[in-house]
């Protein structure tokens, strides 16, 4: 399976996404939310790779939330609190599990996996507390990341916590930042594998119980924000094949354009969701290490 519409994704790539496709239908946002989590869990089972050697791995509560502590031996100074994508719907601490176990041994750091709240048992500002609650709680220099929604709510947690903690920099991978949808990638990748321009506005609405407000707010939609100075040096990756892409750019500009740190990158030829192709696509194996090298010199072992 092709599409002319995406020439430059390659055939790896397009076989990742066939695969996710018999886990995990294009129209999943139709099945009920139990379906929606199951299918999506048989997912990332099915990509998930081995933990490298090394780690000591544990469950505990961090400030009230569930979480999973990945500790190489003889960690670094930085602490990585991780945010993991789905929706702000589905994913967990085994969702992304090896997500965080790779970063941890290779960044050489300790890295806490935060099992927020999901929606609609717990709608917005939920899932912001939790991971607010999580980062405050870190003592020392601390990195906040996350893919997707999990990107999302990095940043808003990165806004509220300037001045208040040790920020030393800030990872978002293809986040929804809120952008404007009626323009720009939103709409030339609204039909993007993976993730159309519809899907966004599902899990956007869905995040408020069926309806977005109509009052900014940073803390669900960090583009919301008015104020872009004081944060930690920021990368923000950005798959081409996304109508979420341009949220990145902006995102980016906005800080630099306050006098901060901030690099774009954009994954050409990659889809929302290529974290679970790293071991598959070379493209996206490419992509994962760019963003480890970027995360070395921020966890102070670069």
């Amino acid at each position: 399976m092709t599409d002319p519409a995406y020439p430059q994704i390659d055939a790896a790539t397009w076989a990742f996404i066939r695969r996710t496709d018999s886990y995990y239908p294009p129209d999943a946002v139709d099945l009920s939310v139990a379906e929606q989590r199951a299918v999506y869990d048989r997912m990332c089972a099915a990509f998930r790779a081995p933990r490298p050697a090394g780690l000591d791995c544990r469950d505990d509560t961090v400030a009230g939330v569930p979480c999973r502590l990945y500790t190489p031996e003889a960690p670094g100074p930085v602490t990585i609190v991780y945010f993991h994508g789905g929706g702000f719907v589905v994913g967990g601490l085994d969702s992304h599990d090896d997500v965080c176990a790779e970063i941890a041994a290779s960044t050489r750091s300790r890295v806490i996996s935060a099992d927020y709240r999901l929606v609609p048992e717990h709608l917005h500002p939920a899932a912001f507390e939790d991971a607010r609650a999580v980062a405050a709680s870190v003592q020392g220099p601390l990195l906040l990341a996350g893919d997707s929604a999990g990107g999302s709510l990095a940043a808003s947690v990165a806004h509220a916590l300037r001045g208040q903690a040790d920020l030393r920099g800030l990872l978002l991978i293809y986040p929804g930042l809120g952008g404007n949808r009626d323009q720009g990638s939103y709409l030339t990748h609204a039909n993007a594998p993976m993730l159309s321009r519809a899907d966004v506005v599902w899990y956007a609405q869905a995040r408020h119980g069926g309806r977005e407000p109509a009052t900014p707010d940073p803390t669900a939609n960090v583009l919301d924000d008015t104020d872009f100075t004081g944060l930690p040096p920021v990368v923000v990756a950005s798959a081409e094949c996304d109508p979420l892409a341009d949220d990145g750019r902006d995102y980016a500009r906005h800080i630099t354009a306050a006098g901060g740190r901030a690099e774009w990158l954009l994954d050409e030829g990659l889809v929302h969701g290529w974290l679970r192709a790293r071991h598959s696509v070379p493209r996206a194996r490419a992509a994962f290490d760019r963003l480890l090298d970027r995360l070395l010199p921020l966890t102070g072992q670069g």
